[in-house]
């Protein structure tokens, strides 16, 4: 019976859950999904790590290149992220170019690396005007339930965490960059920026981490990304119904919250590696 008006009435469904503070999936409104995380798996990255919550899984790899810098910023590196949804993690992504949430995903990474300043570009920087890394990062989700975006941020903070560049010297007789691959360095990172969003049902019900199916039911989705002095790095609401204040505080205390916990379970699992090296 309950299979049937769950595919009937899938609204309905819900809200019989919603009703009595909870969730089909047995969560309480304000619970994530178990999030898992593991580090340096593709060992032909410089960078990688792996992000399961709940079911949705993102992989992400890091690789550096050496090029030039830009006029305009002689000074800095690059960083370029790339969100893919192949038809693999979801019946309702098709093959073919990037659709309009793998690139507003794309974006939606690119400007938490600007305004958080996870990694400076500057650091990037090998010789002024002459020779920088560009980073290239690339996230393909291989699952899709819901909540890509706080997966995409977790796997780029994880493999940020886990690249080793080599050490470049220009050679100032030829001009050309040597690199030296038995000497390593990670990467200084600066802040720890964390996602955590949100749906609203019915205009007022506010519910954190959504499956797939939730996200589709709602009226309205947010994303807060908080780095570890609680600064506000970016909200993401694309359109919906709007927030009161109170309900927008509510979200910021429990964005603040799982910034602690996913920089806890980071940390966690980079010393495990580095111990078990």
């Amino acid at each position: 019976m309950a299979a049937g008006f769950k595919i009937a009435e899938p609204l309905e469904y819900h809200r019989s859950f919603l009703k009595e503070n909870c969730r089909p999936d047995g969560r309480e409104l304000s619970e994530f999904r178990t999030t898992t995380l593991n580090i340096g798996s593709i060992s032909t990255a410089d960078g990688s790590a792996l992000v399961k919550v709940g079911n949705t899984t993102v992989i992400c790899g890091i690789k550096a290149e050496l090029t030039n810098p830009s006029v305009d910023a002689p000074g800095k590196g690059y960083i370029v992220p790339n969100v893919d949804l192949p038809p693999l993690c979801s019946s309702r992504f098709r093959p073919g170019p990037p659709g309009e949430q793998a690139q507003a995903a794309s974006q939606f990474v690119a400007d938490v690396i600007e305004s958080s300043e996870v990694v400076k570009t500057e650091d990037l920087c090998i010789e002024r005007g002459k020779l920088c890394w560009v980073l290239y990062c690339d996230m393909m989700c291989l699952d899709y339930d819901g909540n890509l975006l706080d997966a995409c941020i977790i796997a780029l903070l994880a493999a940020l965490q886990n690249t080793k560049l080599p050490e470049v010297t220009i050679n100032t007789e030829t001009s050309a960059p040597e690199v030296n691959l038995e000497k390593k360095q990670g990467l200084n990172i600066h802040k720890h920026p964390v996602g955590a969003s949100f749906c609203v049902f019915d205009d007022s019900i506010l519910i954190v981490d959504p499956t797939a199916e939730e996200e589709t039911l709602s009226t309205a989705q947010l994303t807060l990304v908080t780095d570890e002095e609680d600064r506000l790095c970016i909200v993401h609401k694309p359109g919906g119904t709007p927030l009161s204040g109170e309900k927008l505080q509510e979200v910021i205390s429990r964005a603040t919250t799982r910034q602690r916990e996913i920089q806890k379970l980071i940390d966690k699992v980079v010393h495990s590696v580095k111990t078990a090296q």
